[in-house]
């Protein structure tokens, strides 16, 4: 039997990291995969960077992490400007040497958000009058094109796990470190969990079968909040002490 710890989203929160590495210490999973958008964020992204390189995580690059290397300091927004001066020439490497995909023990595709492009949702469509689920059809033809069974994908903040066609299964485990959030691309809408915990999964391999565990897991998601609030982003503050969102 084989178990891998899915994490994705942990957004500079370092707090919801190191409880995520006591768990999976407790619970004896060695192998962690991670999804992305691991230090973007008005938290901790030096902390966390420390952590993931430390930890030699199998880890693959997000839209976010893409946007911190590629983007021009004097032009990114203040949060941006915050991780960027936060990080060390070593953290910068660390993130220009991750893949966009990778295939795990040749039967899981690991991507931030779907297997090409790191910012399309792979579960959901956003039309102009909210959040809609894809049909299962479309989703098992995005992994059918992977050559794997197993689908694991981030950037929604949303865990979840659907049983697609041709047993194809695809696994979500939501964020580590952000339980809401709102966007405008590509329409305003929001994606919110409802509480502060953090969530992983875990994905077992028993003889050919395929289980899978969501994990929610309670931290000091009031110092990430704090931390969040200290660094002008009151929105990010009540998102990670609600797990809630709103357009407003």
């Amino acid at each position: 039997m084989r178990r891998y710890a899915v994490i994705s989203d942990i957004h500079g929160n370092r707090w919801a990291l190191e409880r995520l590495l006591d768990d999976t210490k407790r619970k004896g999973i060695e192998c962690i995969i991670n999804l992305g958008d691991s230090l973007y964020g008005p938290l901790d992204p030096k902390g966390t960077a420390e952590i993931l390189i430390r930890m030699n995580l199998l880890s693959v690059l997000g839209n976010e992490d893409r946007i911190i290397i590629s983007s021009d300091r004097s032009e990114s927004s203040p949060t941006m400007q915050y991780v960027q001066q936060s990080l060390k020439q070593k953290h910068f490497e660390w993130l220009h040497q991750l893949p966009s995909t990778r295939i795990v023990d040749g039967n899981l595709f690991a991507c931030h958000a779907s297997p090409h492009s790191d910012t399309q949702y792979f579960f959901w469509d956003v039309p102009h009058d909210g959040v809609v689920m894809r049909c299962r059809e479309i989703m098992s033809r995005i992994i059918e094109n992977t050559g794997c069974s197993i689908l694991l994908c981030g950037h929604d903040h949303i865990p979840r796990s659907v049983q697609l066609h041709n047993n194809l299964l695809a696994v979500d485990p939501g964020s580590i470190g952000l339980p809401a959030y709102a966007d405008e691309l590509p329409h305003p809408h929001v994606m919110q969990t409802g509480s502060p915990h953090a969530r992983y999964a875990v994905v077992i391999e028993d003889n050919g079968k395929w289980d899978v565990e969501h994990i929610l897991l309670e931290y000091d998601w009031e110092a990430a909040a704090v931390m969040a609030a200290e660094n002008g982003r009151q929105d990010w503050a009540s998102w990670i002490r609600t797990g809630r969102a709103s357009l407003d």
